[in-house]
């Protein structure tokens, strides 16, 4: 993080040119036994495909409201990111016939069809891999995204002092994203946010470059701080866990070993 960072896209910027290399997210699906590692460089490479479907084919403005319906996931930490850079609010877990546009798992798609703007849809499956035939009413966003650029730039800056993201029934900024992932309080002074910042810091608190196992789900902002933004921000990694509750003790010991953990949140 740079003193300059005051976006999430701007602490992704940053991750980018301190260290391209290094791992950023590795995600785990203790139910299929996928396993998916991305370096700062293929996140940022995802992040900038997905903010240019957005701002092209989804024509999504600064303001804009996403759904997000979405489950922990490396796909799901990429859509918050290409949101924050186009300036669009990620709406976690939000009312598709609110939104603007919905992102769709493939549990959630009847719940957004409810949405009467763009509709995307995300396999989940491992490697980004597409859906067998694409549902109805939405387009596939393993389909779309390849051919998109590798390089974004908004068409308008992105104000970070306008709403960015909404999670567990609270709005952020994305100043608000910056400072409360790093442990200040300052951006939002008390209540909710400033708590949930006070909790994410604990994973920053744990050194500069901290490895992070996390089974907790993105609907939170806890969820959200340590599975994502709190190791943007501390120069750090997550190992994102989703369905770690079929991880057995030992198994989760080794894991731990072998991803060189230093701390777990669950």
């Amino acid at each position: 993080m740079n003193a300059t960072d005051r976006t999430p896209a701007d602490l992704l910027r940053s991750a980018l040119g301190a260290d391209p290399g290094r791992p950023l997210v590795t995600f785990y699906d203790d139910a299929t036994g996928e396993r998916v590692e991305l370096s700062v460089a293929t996140f940022a490479n995802w992040v900038a495909k997905t903010a240019n479907l957005l701002q092209g084919d989804l024509a999504v403005e600064p303001g804009d409201r996403v759904a997000v319906l979405l489950p922990a996931h490396w796909q799901t930490a990429v859509w918050l990111l290409a949101c924050a850079s186009v300036g669009a609010v990620a709406d976690v877990g939000g009312n598709p016939a609110a939104a603007d546009v919905v992102v769709s798992g493939p549990d959630t798609l009847e719940a957004a069809r409810a949405c009467r703007g763009e509709r995307v849809a995300l396999a989940l499956r491992p490697l980004g891999g597409r859906f067998p035939q694409v549902p109805d009413g939405f387009v596939d966003y393993a389909v779309e995204v390849p051919g998109q650029g590798d390089r974004f730039a908004p068409f308008s800056p992105v104000d970070p002092g306008e709403v960015a993201l909404v999670v567990g029934g609270r709005e952020f900024t994305g100043g608000e994203v910056v400072s409360l992932a790093g442990g200040s309080d300052s951006a939002s002074g008390t209540g909710a946010g400033a708590r949930a910042g006070a909790e994410g810091s604990g994973v920053g608190g744990s050194g500069v470059g901290a490895r992070v196992l996390s089974g907790l789900g993105y609907d939170t902002w806890d969820g959200l701080a340590v599975g994502l933004y709190t190791p943007l921000v501390g120069g750090g990694s997550v190992v994102l866990c989703r369905h770690l509750e079929l991880l057995s003790e030992g198994a989760l010991a080794t894991r731990v070993g072998s991803e060189r953990v230093s701390v777990v949140r669950r």
